[in-house]
């Protein structure tokens, strides 16, 4: 935990720091959109926010160059395999890291949009935007392992969290655009 700390403590800082800037955002693109007349100004605001607020450290994270080992694996559930067989602190951080990934999207896709709210729409929003960072830490050479297990264990988890968030759904008539 002390390792990921010393890699990752400038994430953490960093996000903590903009926490103030992302309620200001809130803030003014919720009355930017009541203004306009929109349907949910606040809970769509909070939604786009949140996903990006969400999301961003972990594609900092994850883009970030590293100096392990590069490649890429397309074979199901071997590295996540290798990973259960370490120590319980590295698969703890990798399994939990993949399955927070993409967690914010999960959760706040379907409140901010119906017709993204369901499972399955968001597990496709998920898998695809995973495999384009796999894609990514592959094609920039960034010294990192690209696995399909990462783009399963992201998707599983946006889609948990999208399940946690199910009473929080958009409905269909208070959310007329997926995008405004």
């Amino acid at each position: 935990m002390a390792r990921t700390w010393e890699l990752w403590g400038n994430v953490i800082i960093a996000g903590t720091f903009a926490l103030p800037l992302a309620a200001l955002a809130v803030l003014l693109l919720s009355r930017r959109r009541a203004r306009r007349g929109h349907p949910a100004p606040l809970r769509t605001a909070l939604a786009d926010v949140g996903i990006v607020v969400g999301t961003a450290p972990w594609l900092w994270m994850i883009l970030t160059p590293g100096s392990g080992q590069e490649g890429v694996s397309l074979i199901p559930f071997r590295d996540l395999a290798e990973v259960l067989e370490a120590s319980w602190e590295t698969a703890f951080v990798q399994v939990g890291g993949n399955l927070l990934v993409f967690a914010a999207l999960g959760a706040l896709l379907p409140v901010r949009s119906a017709r993204l709210a369901s499972p399955a729409r968001v597990a496709a929003v998920a898998a695809a935007a995973s495999v384009l960072v796999e894609t990514l830490q592959y094609a920039l050479r960034l010294g990192r392992f690209s696995s399909v297990d990462d783009v399963l264990i992201n998707t599983a988890g946006a889609a948990a969290a999208a399940l946690i968030t199910r009473r929080w759904w958009a409905r269909a008539e208070t959310d007329s655009s997926v995008l405004r």
